[in-house]
């Protein structure tokens, strides 16, 4: 641990010697995901609103990181990394709130509840020495299957793979079973049959050809799930005042070009998906009820043990 901290600060102090202060960003999508082409923008508004003086270089493909990210930028181990927020649930309770099935029901609601919950982000961000800049929602999460699905009997038989502590419960909770794996391993294991199923967004469709595997997409709108960027307090605090000026600058603008380019990438993906051959469909009524009275369960033991910050979220929300 000391060796790593000597050597965050001998690198802090090199980049303040250079005219140019150089940040490197892990982003673990590839070149032409969509959350891997805000961050190259942001990079992009960066280096123009800070005049050259700090220029944030992107790593797509996870390249930088090999384990969790909050950790790596907790130890200085990368400067800056994008990171599913759920996935870094073991963090802090409140980074599982975007992934809360149906909570939100639109892009709309998901800004609103992301608006209300950033004060409680930021605070376990604090707790991981590190700075949330900007976060933006997946297209809302759906799930693929080789069957339909119209009612709660009909996830009998579903092995779908997960993505969070919450998304797993609630397959489990429908009557299906959840698997862990990591994304790289989908593909294969819908092939061999681990897993027949996939609980994720229409982008994450696209970009894995889930038409090759597999036939149906339920629109459930499970949930909007964040993506954020963050960066490491020590090189945040070795920033003058003018460049970390310059980075909420240009983190507000690419917010609001990235939520904008999720939506239309949620159109763009599920027009692929049908052209493609899968079948798209939104839940029957009787579906929806059954999936709405397990979710509102879910939300239930969620706030159970949740201390006042968070059962504040909610309190707000639903107003």
């Amino acid at each position: 641990m000391l060796r790593k901290v000597l050597l965050l600060l001998a690198g802090l102090s090199m980049a303040l010697m250079a005219d140019t202060i150089k940040l490197d960003l892990n982003a673990i999508y590839p070149a032409k995901n969509l959350h891997t082409i805000g961050a190259q923008k942001y990079a992009e508004l960066v280096k123009k609103y800070t005049n050259g003086s700090v220029n944030i270089v992107v790593h797509p493909g996870g390249s930088l990181i090999k384990g969790n990210p909050l950790k790596a930028v907790k130890d200085g181990t990368v400067a800056m990394t994008d990171m599913f927020i759920p996935f870094t649930a073991g963090g802090g309770k409140s980074f599982g709130i975007s992934a809360l099935p149906f909570i939100a029901s639109s892009y709309d609601d998901a800004y609103r509840l992301y608006q209300i919950s950033k004060p409680v982000y930021d605070a376990t961000a604090k707790k991981w020495n590190q700075k949330i800049l900007y976060a933006v929602s997946w297209p809302p999460s759906g799930i693929y299957t080789m069957h339909p699905l119209k009612t709660k009997e009909d996830f009998k038989g579903v092995k779908a793979r997960t993505y969070d502590k919450n998304s797993a419960n609630f397959v489990n909770m429908v009557g299906g079973s959840s698997v862990a794996l990591p994304w790289g391993e989908v593909y294969s294991a819908l092939q061999t049959g681990m897993v027949n199923s996939v609980l994720t967004s229409s982008a994450s469709g696209k970009d894995g050809s889930f038409w090759e595997v597999l036939k149906y997409f339920t629109r459930i709108s499970y949930a909007y799930p964040l993506q954020a960027v963050t960066i490491n307090l020590d090189y945040w605090n070795s920033l003058t005042k003018e460049q970390q000026d310059a980075m909420l600058k240009a983190a507000k603008e690419t917010e609001i070009l990235q939520w904008q380019a999720s939506k239309k990438e949620d159109e763009v993906a599920q027009k692929m998906l049908a052209d493609n051959g899968i079948i798209i469909s939104d839940p029957t009524p009787e579906l929806k009820v059954a999936l709405d009275e397990v979710a509102e369960k879910m939300l239930q033991e969620y706030l159970s043990d949740a201390d006042d910050s968070i059962k504040a979220i909610f309190e707000e929300y639903r107003k």
